[in-house]
This record gives structure tokens, sequence and C-alpha cells, in this order.
């Protein structure tokens, strides 16, 4: 039992009071000095020592917690919890992509509950990836476990920088960095590929592997553009939780022409719902003219609530690349990020990323086509017929299919000269909308005030 070291206190002697109160004024215990000395006769190893009064155990909590988030590298990310996360991403979003977004947000929040295991998150630039990952750790935090957030270049740095550090040496950053209760790895896969820092890495993962230690770990990559060693790891479903995004990029950063570096929707510039010309007084036939018109009609409907697929099929010339593009840059005013690509491009966009020099993966460019909240495929039917092309846009046109991931195509095939695989996903009236376009090829000099596009 303890009483309180003030003057009354009968075994106490008297003693003069620190500057200033440490704990509650008011408190009946200490008086706010902050602190009690044991009751204990002498002799007894407890004999003259202090306690904290229970009135500042709540401040020293506070203080725990405080110097356990400023050793954590959260300062600049303390306001991402999961109260502030939105599990279904933002308006539009796909169900598919808003259906990942919220198993990983479930994930994520179970996994901080009970710190067992690893999980790896998965997806895109600005999918919200760190966002969880943060949340995490401020939650562990919150609650008195240790951690450490690190960016890999921020973690490879810190470690070579202690080679040179007066403070401490490599070995004790090393120690401290695998052995962190909680250790949050962000950005996987952006750092330097040298032999050190890959050797490094490995260590800390396979340590914390062996030891089954809880990690975190946020990358953009596929599992087999990771180096085998860790891949191999990350495999293991015994202790790793594998996370999905496919959602796309919460904050839409753009390029500098404001689309995706797969897109050519710049290219397209002009072609808006407001400048498109349904042609009447050029001597069409009526009933051209109105397939014209419902294909505009039907254009409108899509751009407002991009649902199921879109065909417009005509010869070239008729407006169907123009309807596409005003679908596109409807969307885009609204703050999301189309890929629209004419299918030969797209092609050639893939067999680039085989090149030793591509800054890009296959299958990270192929998944990006995949699981885009909206793509627009121009001019189906002109790419080459070579056997790896087919499989390709059957494998694309497949995964969309299965997802209901909306998708635009515009084609001068019939559907008789298509893919009969392609043909057979275009054919499902409960997905696809198919709108013919039967006005002949525009080929005269824009009127004033129309610009005449035509495609």
């Amino acid at each position: 039992m303890s009483k309180a070291n003030s003057p009354t206190s009968s075994n106490t002697k008297a003693q003069s009071k620190p500057e200033g109160f440490l704990g509650d004024q008011d408190c009946p215990h200490c008086h706010g000095l902050g602190y009690i000395r044991k009751d204990a006769p002498l002799g007894h190893p407890d004999f003259g020592k202090v306690d904290i009064c229970t009135c500042r155990h709540n401040q020293i909590a506070q203080q725990v917690s405080q110097k356990l988030f400023a050793l954590s590298n959260l300062e600049d990310l303390h306001h991402l919890t999961f109260d502030n996360f939105n599990p279904r991403g933002r308006v539009g979003l796909a169900p598919l992509q808003a259906d990942s977004l919220e198993r990983a947000f479930n994930h994520a929040r179970q996994f901080s509950e009970n710190l067992n295991g690893w999980i790896l998150l998965q997806g895109p630039y600005g999918c919200g990836k760190t966002h969880l990952a943060a949340a995490i750790g401020n939650f562990a935090v919150s609650v008195g476990v240790p951690t450490l957030f690190l960016t890999i270049p921020d973690l490879l740095d810190t470690l070579r920088f202690a080679f040179d550090s007066q403070d401490t040496t490599f070995e004790e950053r090393f120690e401290q960095v695998r052995n962190s209760p909680l250790l949050i790895l962000d950005d996987f896969g952006t750092q330097n590929a040298t032999k050190w820092a890959q050797e490094k890495l490995f260590q800390i993962i396979n340590y914390r592997y062996i030891n089954h230690l809880p990690l975190v770990i946020t990358t953009n990559l596929a599992l087999e553009e990771i180096e085998a060693r860790i891949s191999s790891r990350l495999r293991d479903p015994e202790i790793v939780t594998r996370v999905q995004i496919l959602a796309t990029d919460y904050r839409d950063p753009m390029n500098d022409t404001g689309y995706s570096d797969l897109s050519s929707l710049s290219l397209q510039r002009g072609r808006t719902f407001a400048s498109f010309d349904l042609r009447k007084g050029e001597g069409i036939a009526a009933k051209d003219l109105k397939s014209l018109e419902k294909a505009f009609q039907i254009a409108r409907q899509f751009a407002e609530k991009p649902t199921g697929w879109l065909v417009f099929s005509g010869p070239h010339g008729s407006g169907k690349t123009h309807l596409a593009a005003a679908i596109s840059f409807y969307r885009a005013d609204l703050g999301e990020r189309p890929i629209f690509v004419v299918v030969p491009d797209l092609l050639d966009h893939l067999r680039a990323t085989f090149s030793p020099t591509s800054a890009v993966s296959y299958d990270r460019r192929f998944e990006e086509v995949k699981t885009t909240q909206l793509l627009i495929l121009d001019d189906l039917g002109t790419q080459s017929t070579t056997a790896w092309a087919r499989e390709k846009l059957y494998q694309l046109f497949n995964y969309r299919y299965n997802a209901e991931l909306p998708t635009v195509i515009t084609t001068a095939d019939t559907l008789d000269e298509l893919d009969a695989r392609l043909r057979s996903r275009i054919l499902d009236t409960r997905l696809c909308t198919i709108s013919g376009i039967t006005v002949p090829s525009y080929r005269g000099v824009p009127r004033r005030g129309k610009p005449g596009f035509r495609n």
C-alpha cells in the first residue's frame, strides 16, 4: 500500500515540491506532486522508492504513445486512418473494383486488431494501399505497439547512412528494423535493384518470416516481378494474406496530356457531344439519319451512367470514334481516367513491354488495361490477325466480360467478321448494347460552326 508523499504524511519527511505540478492538483493521493512514496519499513527493498501516482497514468500513456509515434515515421501520415478511408472508393467505381477495395479495407482492419502473420496489399498507384498500411500503423501505435513505417527507398537509405553515422552502427540499425514489433514496408519495388539492396531486403523479410513477426507490404508489382526468394515467402498462404486492389487511382494523377500514357484521347480533342454533327440537310436517307441520332442518344445515356458494354458498328467515317471519344471526355470531366486506345496501338503497347529497355512490365501494362474503370477500344478489326494478337484480345474481352466492367467498342467489321470468341461476348444482350450506324462515310467540308469530326 502507498501513501501520498505530502507534508501531512506522518511517515515522510517534509520536502519541497518541484517547480510546478506534475500531477492533478486536486488528487487526494499526491496533492499534485504526481508521485507517491511507497509505505515500506526500514530495510525493505522498496523503502524510500516512489511510484507514479494514478492521476498521471493517462499522461504517461500519452507520452509513451507520442514517443512510439515519433519513432514510427508516421508523422506525415497521422491523418490516414480507417475512419476516414472510403471502403467503396469514389462514386462511379465499377462494382468489381469497389468490392476489391472494400475487401482490402476489411482485411487491413482485421489485421490491425490481431497483428497475426503478414498482409500483402497489391494494386496500382493511388488505389489506397498506403492509406490502409498507414491506418494499420496508426492503430497499432495508438494501442502501444512499437511500429516502424518505411518506404523501401527510405529503408535502404537508413541502412546506408548508418555506415557513416556517429549515433548508431549499421548492425544496430539493421537489428532495429528487422526486429520491430510491427514493420510496414510501403512501395515495395520502387527501390534501386542493386545486389546489396536485394540482399538486405531478403535478410529482413526472411528473418521476419522465420520468426513469424508481423509485416505489412504494399506494392504495385505482380509476384512474378518480385525477386524470387522474396516472392516465395509472399506466396506462403500459411502466413501471408494477399489482397489485390483493382480500384483505379483515387487521386487521379495525370501525365502532361491529362490522360494515361496508354490513352490516345488527347488526339481526339474537340470530339465532344456538343461538336457532334447529326448531318441533317445532307440528303441522307431518313432511316440512316435515324440510326445516327439513335447512336447519339445511346452514347449520351451511357456517358451519364456507364453500365455494361456499348458497341458502335458502321462504316469508317460514320461518327463511331467521335461518339466514343465524347463518352471519354464526358467521364474525364467528372474526374475519371478512361483509357481510349485504338486496338492496333494497344497491341503495340503490349508488345513494347517485352523490350529490355521497357520501363513497365507486360503484366503491369495488361493489368492496367484489364481493370481500368472505363475502356474504349477504337477500330476493333483493324489489328493484325496473329495468334498472339487474337489471344490477347480474347483475354482482355473475357476478363472485362466476366467482371462486367464498362467498355465501349467501335468497329467497321460486321459481327460475322469478328473472332467467334469475341462475337459471343458482344452478342450477350444482358451485358452489351449494339448500336449500328448506317449513314455513309462523311467526306464533305465541315459547315460553319460544325467541326464535322468523323470516324
